[in-house]
């Protein structure tokens, strides 16, 4: 399909190329399914990323460029993400921190922060932040949308 230029309505449609497959004599095999993940609320989405780190878990990937950590501790499994500044904090386990974030004086645990968040003086677990959202004093298990703020 993609070698011929092969298109319909100007797009390549996977339907089309695998039937030319099927017709070309390709056998198919259903793959196996192991495990089921979901996303579809705060507590399935949380628990999907816990699983995809325990699969990653060890692998070079999971640290990002230009981490700043002052008296800080990542608990494996967990993703820091590039520019990331930890000072007095812990992180981890089962943790996600995108690009750019700035955590201080907090604990993040079984959680997934966007980029360009910051958190202060937070205990944060089994949550997901927004992009850019600040949180500041508080012990919670939230999901709150991109630059939403919680400040005590």
């Amino acid at each position: 399909m993609l070698e011929n230029k092969i298109k319909e309505k100007g797009e390549y449609q996977l339907t089309n190329a695998l039937e030319n497959m099927k017709k070309k004599g390709t056998k198919f095999k259903p793959g196996q399914v192991t495990e089921w993940l979901d996303c579809g609320n705060k507590n399935a989405t949380v628990y999907t990323n816990q699983r995809v780190l325990e699969f990653d878990k060890g692998k070079n990937s999971l640290k990002g460029k230009n981490i700043s950590s002052t008296n800080s501790i990542i608990i494996e499994p967990s993703f820091i993400g590039d520019n990331v500044q930890l000072i007095n904090s812990i992180v981890g386990p089962h943790a996600s921190i995108g690009d750019n974030c700035k955590i201080d004086q907090s604990i993040i645990q079984n959680t997934i922060v966007q980029h360009s968040a910051n958190i202060s003086k937070a205990n944060i677990h089994n949550s997901m932040l927004g992009i850019g959202s600040i949180v500041s004093g508080q012990a919670i298990d939230v999901s709150i949308s991109d630059y939403t703020q919680i400040i005590v």
